[in-house]
């Protein structure tokens, strides 16, 4: 049996991804395992599209921990 499932790998070793700001144009950082990042120069909220096994499978929250888990489970505000 695997220590941890590999489709939690963009979980536990986030990867980062550059994204255009809609509002402004300007180049937005946002890793694999953040729910949302604000553009730093117009405060625009981009939201990352994360769609992983975290939402279906029982075993998500013993295999990526409880802190991330909670974290990707959180509904956006």
């Amino acid at each position: 049996m695997l220590d941890h499932c590999p489709g939690a790998a963009s979980v536990r070793t986030p990867t980062l991804t550059i994204k255009k700001c809609p509002q402004c144009g300007e180049e937005i950082e946002i890793f694999s395992n953040e729910l949302k990042v604000s553009c730093e120069k117009c405060g625009f909220v981009i939201y990352n599209d994360i769609q992983s096994c975290i939402q279906w499978c029982k075993y998500a929250r013993e295999c990526v921990g409880e802190e991330v888990y909670r974290t990707l489970t959180e509904l956006p505000k």
